[in-house]
């Protein structure tokens, strides 16, 4: 288990894993890299950070409810979490009978999500093909 820097920070992260969008997330993350660089050279008062402040108090506007973090020789885990702006739902979440996603979705998704793979490794057959017919 990682050493926990604080169990505060711990349990805030994993509330916004469970409220934020995920790319709204992972933006918020590599934005954090560039608060603390400002902070750490002093800027406190640029209109860069003054944007960031903006930004980051605009992400945490639904980050509330409760986390439980099992603490255990200087580790924390979160073990239970709950938000009235959660975004995980249990009936969309899984592929049991009583699931309300129309799996059928997944396929479409996935097509979507993998065509810039296939699509990269028909450039690169094609460009074999050409070495090896020239």
């Amino acid at each position: 288990m990682p050493r926990c820097s604080h169990p505060h920070h711990t349990a805030h992260r994993d509330l916004e894993a469970l409220v934020l969008e995920r790319e709204l997330m992972h933006f918020k993350r590599m934005l954090e890299h560039k608060y603390a660089e400002l902070v750490y050279y002093g800027l406190w008062f640029s209109p860069l950070k003054e944007a960031l402040d903006a930004f980051m108090d605009k992400t945490q506007e639904r980050v509330t409810g409760w986390v439980r973090v099992k603490l255990y020789k200087g580790s924390c885990v979160p073990v239970g979490r709950w938000s009235p702006y959660s975004l995980y739902r249990l009936d969309l979440a899984t592929y049991e009978k009583v699931s309300t996603f129309d799996q059928r979705a997944s396929e479409g998704f996935i097509k979507i999500f993998g065509l810039p793979t296939v699509l990269s490794m028909q450039v690169a057959r094609e460009a074999a093909e050409k070495r090896e017919g020239v």
